[in-house]
């Protein structure tokens, strides 16, 4: 796989005995690739990523793996923070919902799935460990979105999808408990959550509300991430 040298001042050394298990995806969410990169090349933005993805399939090495870069800022997942810590990021150039959020062309996502299995080759990550920016910040962050093809990525061996035939949906009152077996952190307002995970695993329909469908993708990602 081909990269292009670009790099970013912006990372330090992870902690000593840090594992590298998690690999947390974006998008740029500016006007432009080359803004994009600009920012994520700039040290007075105090920002990074180990990648940039550009809708034409190139791909960018901004930080070295060894590395932390500064993709997630406050962040959680199943009990940790400081995931900057643990994780490599990659940011997917797309102008996101302030810039007119678009779908993810073919020869975009198809860089995107090879560098993730690259990457998933050198580090011990595990499919539930494959994430986006909302999953891990929800009540900050919509990235990389309704849009992205979170399941075509898990087709190809890159995180988890929860396949039909799909359980029976549990009662609204046990969906506080899937979130937190799923991963999400517990002490944010549930529609907050539920919109978090409709982004990632109910992409048609992002409200927030844990309908019946919902409730049922919810329980059978849940018995996926306690395998």
């Amino acid at each position: 796989m081909k990269t292009i040298p670009a790099p970013s001042p912006n990372h330090d050394a992870r902690p000593p005995g840090a594992p590298i298990d998690m690999l947390i995806l974006h998008y740029t969410g500016m006007a432009s690739g080359a803004a994009a990169l600009a920012r994520l090349r700039d040290p007075a933005s105090r920002v990074s990523a180990h990648y940039v993805v550009e809708e034409d399939g190139s791909i960018f090495a901004l930080v070295p793996e060894e590395r932390r870069a500064w993709h997630a800022g406050v962040s959680h997942w199943r009990g940790w923070s400081d995931l900057n810590a643990r994780s490599i990021g990659i940011e997917v150039v797309n102008p996101g919902h302030a810039f007119g959020y678009r779908p993810f062309g073919a020869l975009q996502m198809a860089a995107v799935a090879e560098l993730c299995l690259d990457i998933l080759a050198r580090h011990p990550i595990p499919p539930r460990h494959v994430l986006g920016h909302s999953d891990v910040a929800p009540d900050r962050k919509q990235d990389p979105g309704e849009l992205f093809d979170w399941a075509g990525l898990a087709r190809a061996g890159i995180g988890i999808w929860p396949e039909p035939p799909l359980p029976a949906p549990p009662p609204e009152e046990e969906v506080p408990s899937l979130l937190r077996r799923i991963g999400y952190r517990p002490d944010l307002p549930l529609p907050v959550l539920v919109a978090a995970f409709q982004r990632h695993w109910r992409p048609e329909k992002v409200d927030g509300i844990a309908d019946a469908t919902t409730r049922a993708r919810m329980a059978a990602l849940a018995a996926l991430m306690d395998a």
